[in-house]
């Protein structure tokens, strides 16, 4: 990065006999240094390039120089690291480290064609933004605007990064369905007001498999939590059992999925299910026993009390048969929590107390990652005027998401960061200061020796060393 001759100094306060004096005269130095084990994990699994193939470009290759992949890179490397804002790049343009991660030739950008661009070896913000303000039908005598996202194959690259990403078949999988509000402020495409939420909000429909993202789908909020979910599910189960023939799939997901089509779906074509009932006076009648014994059993030892009762149920109207419900008769010191599952899994496998704590509480865990998504990787910045260009920047989210994820699940197994959350990995082990230098054979990055994460980095690299992964295929 470009510094001033005369640096401007700035005066602190004093240390004992000493001044304390600072200048932007360190060279270039980058705050990301640690962004380098990132590159190493899409290295070795092609997260960003095979997701660069699901975008069409209409550009004149002769006139570009900033390539689709490359684009991406930048984009969704600097939303790892923890830029959430177009704007922040064209300062970041300027960076050499982040140059290096996205696979610059030349990270210095002192080869760019024209002169008032030299020392910029990444894309600005217009560049950048073209990417998500394309619209479907844009072609290569479009004026600006010419890369296209196809969304189908956006959907498709979560399911086959995960099916990559496990080379050996489980024997059984769970997925996680959730809906979450994605607050709005401005006058977006889809905007609607929630009652629930008590604001202007989109509604996506998350899918998780533990930790692996497989559907973030963006939905105005006028709509049932639950719509479209047998769609996505439909799709990700054909998907999975094309490659894995024999696994057992299970769906989990709160009241809002006990929907009668949903069920009907699962049960047609062997997919199991476990969702929250929600309660109703002929459900608490039924359990109206145990309610009475989990009180008694409070009031006997002060302590939160919980029975369980196994039994079949049929609404009046909205069930097409009988299925296995279990309730949960808990007393409190609030009093009464009564809860009800409804579920395909027979008593035999699993008896009511661990099929609700075991299984069906499992699902808070999908809860947490979506809070990544929000809280650390920025999926809640839908401030585009059209859902398309705000689904893209879900979506981008989500890349990034499963980015870290992989990182987090090879790179810093067996560390003392194993479990962290994405924002805790990206403060103690991503924001490395260093002083990059750039020679005709080798980019020195010269990481801070006060860095107190030096052994935790030292081993994330050697396990990335040591993994290997088969490639996804590009097409």
């Amino acid at each position: 990065m470009t510094t001033e001759c005369n640096a401007r100094e700035f005066d602190f306060q004093g240390l004992g006999s000493r001044a304390v004096t600072a200048r932007f005269d360190g060279g270039a130095i980058t705050s990301d240094a640690g962004g380098l084990l990132l590159r190493e994990v899409e290295a070795k699994t092609g997260i960003l390039r095979r997701f660069a193939t699901c975008f069409t470009d209409h550009r004149d290759p002769e006139r570009i120089e900033h390539s689709v992949p490359e684009l991406m890179a930048q984009r969704i490397f600097a939303l790892a690291l923890g830029y959430e804002d177009l704007n922040d790049h064209d300062d970041l343009r300027h960076d050499p480290l982040l140059a290096v991660l996205v696979g610059k030739a030349d990270p210095t950008g002192r080869d760019r064609r024209r002169r008032e661009d030299r020392g910029k070896s990444l894309a600005g913000k217009s560049t950048l933004n073209r990417l998500e303000l394309t619209p479907v039908g844009a072609n290569e005598k479009s004026r600006y605007k010419k890369v296209v996202a196809r969304h189908g194959d956006i959907e498709n690259f979560f399911v086959e990064m995960f099916l990559a990403l496990h080379p050996a078949p489980p024997k059984q999988i769970v997925l996680d369905f959730d809906a979450t509000d994605d607050p709005i402020h401005g006058h977006q495409l889809g905007r609607f007001f929630h009652g629930y939420y008590d604001g202007y909000c989109y509604l996506p429909l998350y899918i998780f498999c533990g930790e692996h993202l497989l559907c973030a789908k963006l939905r105005p909020a006028d709509i049932d939590g639950a719509a479209g979910s047998v769609k996505q599910l439909a799709k990700i189960v054909e998907r999975i059992r094309r490659v894995w023939p024999d696994v057992r799939i299970i769906v989990r997901g709160d009241s809002g999925f006990c929907r009668e089509n949903l069920m009907r779906w699962c049960e047609e074509n062997h997919v199991d299910y476990v969702l929250g009932l929600a309660r109703n006076a002929r459900l608490q009648r039924i359990l109206g026993k145990e309610l009475h014994e989990a009180k008694l059993q409070f009031e006997a030892t002060g302590q939160a009390s919980r029975v369980f009762k196994d039994f079949t149920y049929q609404t009046q109207k909205s069930w097409s048969r009988e299925r296995r419900v279990v309730g949960k008769a808990e007393h409190l010191s609030k009093g009464s929590n009564p809860r009800f599952i409804v579920t395909s899994l027979p008593a035999e496998e699993l008896d009511a107390r661990t099929l609700y704590e075991d299984m069906y509480c499992a699902r808070g865990e999908m809860e947490n990652r979506i809070k990544e998504q929000q809280m650390c990787l920025f999926a809640d910045r839908t401030s585009c005027a059209t859902m398309r260009a705000n689904q893209l920047r879900l979506w981008l989210s989500s890349v990034a998401y499963t980015l870290l994820m992989a990182l987090r699940q090879f790179g810093l197994q067996g560390t003392e960061m194993a479990t962290a959350r994405c924002d805790t990995i990206r403060l103690k082990l991503l924001k490395l200061g260093a002083l990059v230098r750039t020679t005709v054979r080798r980019v020195w990055i010269s990481l801070s020796e006060s860095c107190p994460y030096q052994r935790v980095f030292a081993q994330v690299y050697e396990n990335l060393q040591r993994w290997s992964l088969p490639l996804p295929a590009s097409g």
